[in-house]
């Protein structure tokens, strides 16, 4: 699903346009951007989480040139579901596997 399914979807589900609609995600958007830029963490019940991790400094080996690189630290965001989101997804998947 792409941004503008999400933003039709979401349109039939509620009775707001299409216009409200796609004002609301880009606001929902840019606050988890803006939380996860000051490195804070969000929950969002039912659905997960989003958090900011240091990878830690580390040295690769090239095995082709056999020269060691020093690859520096950086930060990255991850997601964690939460378990009523995997529930779902798996209950999904097992109903979807059944119908050989």
């Amino acid at each position: 699903m792409n941004n503008k399914e999400f933003i039709s979807d979401l349109t039939n589900r509620t009775q707001y346009n299409n216009r409200e609609v796609t004002s609301l995600v880009n606001a929902v958007v840019s606050v988890i951007t803006n939380e996860l830029t000051e490195e804070n963490t969000v929950a969002i019940q039912g659905f997960g989480t989003f958090e900011v991790k240091k990878k830690l400094e580390r040295v690769l080996f090239n095995p082709i040139t056999k020269q060691r690189m020093l690859v520096p630290p950086k930060m990255t965001v991850s997601f964690k579901p939460n378990t009523s989101l995997k529930d779902r997804v798996k209950q999904n998947q097992s109903e979807e596997s059944g119908d050989f």
